[in-house]
């Protein structure tokens, strides 16, 4: 037949998705075919922990706008946005589905949500989605490195803070000799 029949569904690739990871989950080997799928794993949660951060803080904006104009027209705010316990992402030349925890995508969720209404800054977002990324890394997964998340907003606070620090309005300063004679020399 043809290969096109032959394709999951997306709730099927859901089902495969939470089987996946608590096949990963219960390992308890450590054997180097079970530490290859923990680190496996351990890229998934990675994708989908920032996926989850960022779709919480677009959510939240959008969630804002449509706020802001049902109190324009007098009426009820609609419902905060929830997160998802499922993300598609890139995996080589296909999507796939990951899965993880309702605890975890919450929290994720909750600090982009957070980070996009300015209750913390970029840092203490970096530092508390890795926090949640060791809990995961070394519990769960029980990996001896912990996954790093928030790359995206790592390299984007090192590229900040490459940038020199300059008012386009102040006067340039030259570093001039202090003795005036010394000029003419």
């Amino acid at each position: 037949m043809l290969g096109f029949f032959n394709k999951n569904s997306p709730a099927d690739e859901m089902k495969r998705a939470v089987a996946a990871y608590e096949k990963v989950v219960s390992l308890k080997s450590d054997k180097h075919d079970a530490r290859i799928l923990r680190m496996r794993m351990g890229m998934l949660c990675r994708a989908h922990l920032d996926k989850t951060f960022i779709a919480g803080a677009e959510q939240t904006a959008l969630w804002q706008e449509h706020a802001n104009l049902a109190l324009l027209e007098g009426k009820p705010a609609p419902d905060m946005p929830m997160p998802s316990k499922f993300q598609k992402i890139r995996a080589g030349e296909a999507d796939i589905y990951t899965y993880m925890p309702e605890e975890y995508v919450l929290e994720a969720f909750g600090l982009g949500t957070r980070y996009q209404k300015m209750e913390i800054t970029a840092p203490q977002a970096i530092e508390a989605m890795q926090a949640l990324a060791n809990q995961i890394s070394y519990y769960d997964l029980r990996l001896k490195e912990p996954i790093q998340v928030m790359t995206f907003l790592r390299d984007e606070l090192a590229e900040q803070e490459m940038q020199p620090a300059t008012d386009e309005n102040a006067p340039l300063t030259l570093n001039e000799p202090s003795d005036p004679s010394a000029l003419g020399r």
